[in-house]
């Protein structure tokens, strides 16, 4: 008999694990304690936008693999393998993983589990916890150690969730047990059988390498925005910096490209609780530099502000600016620590009119910050403004026109904070241009 799959949260990550292995042929049971959410993905709207995921979701209920619950009971009772695959935000005051979720998650499933079956997280957690909850998996669940536990982090990107699920770079599973492993090289036969590298090993790697690996680009991201600082006070270009030493094979193009720094609910969160995580094991040193690479990731959305003010003349109180971009990405609706957003507020702060715009993040956008003006399109962000920055580097606002925008605008000024505009042409068309780390 096939396996039968649940999945325990369906936010970004569990809602794009639920549909997408219902794609693959499982059939699925989605949990999550959030009605509103569960009527949503049961009519096949996600709640959020993901490029290509509505089209998934469809076919996975349309093909009747795929069903929605608030029960603990009847996931239980339906899954063979279940998905732990709820959030490990930021702790209030704290730089610490709220494991609340994740808890509540394992032990409310753990008390209605009768039968033997694998309970695998894929949350990004700090290093331990995989241990802590098999321990206290084996002590609530009445099947007792016929329920095992297993880890699996995801490593989605956020516009490209669906392709990184169903065609991974990797797939990393920390097991205690051949039979674990041999379960979950059922359940990925599909991306085994299409060559993805199938990492094994335990509790305490499979935790880190998320961590790690975020840190890594963190980092890498960071290096070249400090270039960028750099390169602004000695008139160097930073793209030209990036490119040339991107094809050193050692260093690599991706992750070079200078600009307003990373967001969203994964990168910052997980070097904070990674480096809080360390000092807690008392090898806090060993990660201490990745509080540099946070505090340079914050000090380009100020280097942003301090140009536009620049630009302004020195005092931003009463001009209008226009905020092309609110997600913290593009092909994304994500506003979780958006740089673009940090960049607005903190302007309107400043006494600055600021209207703005982005192709899918507008409704998250006045949730999160509902005194912000929100422009109906980026012609309409732009009209008769005295500044414009591009925050977030949507292709619609990459192929601008700098001729056709010249005549709408007050004052021809713009701030390229992800440096993806062509200088040249921006100037040529009459335009003061900005980018970050740029002459």
């Amino acid at each position: 008999m096939a396996l039968r799959v649940t999945v325990i949260g369906t936010g970004y990550l569990g809602a794009v694990h639920a549909a997408c292995m219902a794609d693959l042929g499982y059939e699925v049971l989605g949990l999550d304690t959030d009605t509103s959410k569960v009527a949503s993905l049961s009519s096949g709207r996600a709640p959020f936008y993901e490029p290509g995921l509505d089209d998934v979701l469809a076919r996975a209920i349309a093909s009747g693999r795929l069903r929605f619950t608030t029960s603990f009971a009847e996931a239980a009772e339906f899954g063979d393998i279940h998905f732990l695959c709820v959030g490990t935000p930021q702790k209030r005051g704290s730089h610490a993983a709220d494991m609340t979720y994740v808890d509540g998650a394992l032990e409310s499933l753990a008390k209605e589990l009768t039968r033997p079956c694998l309970v695998v997280g894929k949350s990004t957690v700090p290093v331990g916890t995989a241990d802590r909850l098999a321990g206290r998996l084996a002590e609530l669940a009445p099947v007792g150690v016929g329920a095992e536990l297993a880890w699996n982090p995801e490593f989605l990107r956020e516009g490209y969730a669906v392709q990184d699920t169903v065609a991974p770079d990797r797939l990393v599973v920390g097991v205690r047990s051949a039979a674990a492993e041999a379960t979950l090289r059922v359940v990925y036969a599909t991306q085994l059988a299409n060559g993805v590298p199938f990492v094994v090993t335990d509790f305490a790697t499979a935790e880190l390498v998320k961590v790690a690996a975020n840190s890594f680009l963190a980092t890498k991201i960071s290096f070249i925005n400090a270039m960028a600082e750099i390169c602004d006070v000695t008139g160097a270009d930073v793209t030209k910096l990036a490119e040339a030493i991107g094809h050193d094979e050692r260093i690599g193009k991706q992750f070079l490209r200078a600009g307003l720094g990373f967001g969203g609910g994964c990168l910052p969160k997980d070097i904070r609780a990674f480096m809080a995580r360390a000092g807690e094991l008392g090898v806090g040193e060993s990660v201490a530099f990745l509080r540099e690479v946070d505090e340079v990731n914050l000090r380009r959305r100020q280097r942003t502000v301090d140009i536009a003010r620049e630009l302004a003349g020195g005092d931003v109180l009463d001009v209008r600016i226009a905020c092309l971009g609110a997600a913290f990405k593009p092909d994304s609706d994500d506003v979780r620590d958006s740089p673009a957003l940090h960049v607005a507020s903190a302007l309107q702060v400043e006494g600055a009119d600021v209207h703005v715009y982005d192709p899918k993040a507008m409704a998250n956008a006045r949730r999160q910050f509902p005194t912000l003006a929100l422009a109906e399109s980026a012609a309409d962000a732009v009209a008769g403004a005295d500044v414009v920055l591009l925050l977030t580097e949507w292709k619609e606002f990459r192929d601008l026109d700098p001729v056709a925008l010249r005549d709408v605008v007050a004052q021809p000024r713009i701030i390229d904070a992800r440096n993806v505009l062509d200088p040249a042409a921006w100037r040529a068309a009459g335009w003061t241009y900005r980018g970050l780390g740029r002459p």
